[in-house]
């Protein structure tokens, strides 16, 4: 748990400080997002002419874009961005015609995740998709089939390649996770399909549906893969600290449970500051641009576990969490305590 020494006062001063949104910081933030984005789909329908390896190639930092704008729609939804909620709420929808993410779906639902993540006792409640995992003890009682099924589903070429395109191009086309009381929800998932039908039917009128399928589809495919091993790693590492509902507090959990990815500069600006992502789990009123000076303003945010790119490349095989070790651990580490195959054909 959080050291005793810690000082809550000075840690919530250093965060009240950042709290408020700085109108032309968010301002300059949405210039230097979309307008080169829309420079770089521009330059990869001209492209088209000359050789799709080359549209491909700059799909990858137009991917880098959506990433960040991605982040901006997450701010809006937190209502972090701007002051005004209606403001936030306004560029939050434009932002989904990008991302093809559902904004006010998304936004209740990822609320659900702030409000239970790496809590043991409540990863089954359907709210919280980024952190969820089964325990050691849960995936050993599981059938030979079900845990086949489990594994599969955490093979980083499945959880990390294949379903992400699947989720932002399919699944969030559908209300799948709102009850039938989210009436406001349900409807915004309709809406923004409408509108993203409207938006290709006069791409594809203008430029072709082939042009717009092989320029977008690339974006988004890089894009989904990215976004969701963001999301993913910034709980699901090693070190990382899952608790029962006892034991669970906002606080530890913000500072044990979430992850300081430490990244390249650039790498951290596609990102928008996300690798600070304890000081946003800790504040989610944070604006994107002030994560890092907020984290700065106090040690303690600083004793947060920190991964590096490559490190949290390596958190892909985490899968189950050991309650005996206190720890994340992949299924090659359960083979070797557990004496090879046998832990995979006994209960």
């Amino acid at each position: 748990m959080l050291e005793r020494d810690t000082d809550l006062t000075s840690l919530r001063a250093a965060i009240a400080v950042c709290q408020q949104p700085i109108r032309w910081c968010s301002a300059w933030q949405v210039v230097n997002s979309f307008i080169p984005f829309f420079a770089l789909c521009a330059a990869m329908y001209a492209s088209l002419e000359f050789s799709y390896w080359l549209t491909l190639a700059l799909a990858i930092p137009a991917a880098g874009f959506v990433v960040r704008i991605f982040i901006i729609q997450h701010d809006c939804g937190h209502g972090s961005f701007f002051r005004s909620r209606r403001a936030n709420d306004a560029l939050g929808m434009v932002c989904s015609l990008i991302t093809l993410t559902p904004y006010f779906s998304w936004r209740r639902q990822h609320a659900g995740h702030h409000a239970n993540w790496n809590n043991l006792d409540r990863r089954l409640s359907g709210l919280d998709i980024y952190s969820n995992c089964l325990t050691v003890r849960e995936y050993k009682r599981l059938s030979r089939a079900q845990r086949l099924a489990y594994r599969i589903s955490r093979h980083p070429a499945v959880s990390f390649v294949l379903i992400p395109p699947l989720v932002f191009l399919l699944l969030y086309r559908f209300p799948f996770d709102a009850p039938g009381s989210w009436r406001k929800e349900r409807l915004g998932v309709h809406l923004t399909n409408l509108a993203l039908l409207a938006l290709v039917t006069i791409l594809g009128s203008v430029l072709g549906f082939q042009n717009v399928l092989m320029v977008h589809l690339p974006i988004m495919a890089v894009a989904s893969i990215i976004g969701v091993w963001l999301f993913s790693l910034q709980h699901r590492f090693e070190d990382t600290l899952w608790a029962r509902r006892p034991d669970w507090n906002h606080v530890d959990a913000s500072l044990r449970g979430s992850s300081h990815l430490n990244l390249p500069k650039p790498l951290q600006w596609f990102t928008g500051n996300i690798g600070f992502h304890h000081v946003h789990h800790l504040s989610p009123h944070v604006p994107n641009y002030r994560l890092e000076e907020c984290h700065n303003r106090n040690l303690s945010l600083r004793r947060a576990p920190t991964l590096t790119l490559w490190s949290g490349l390596k958190a892909t095989t985490c899968a189950l969490w050991d309650e005996d070790q206190g720890k994340m651990v992949g299924f090659r580490s359960l083979r070797r305590r557990s004496g090879g195959a046998a832990s995979f054909t006994g209960h």
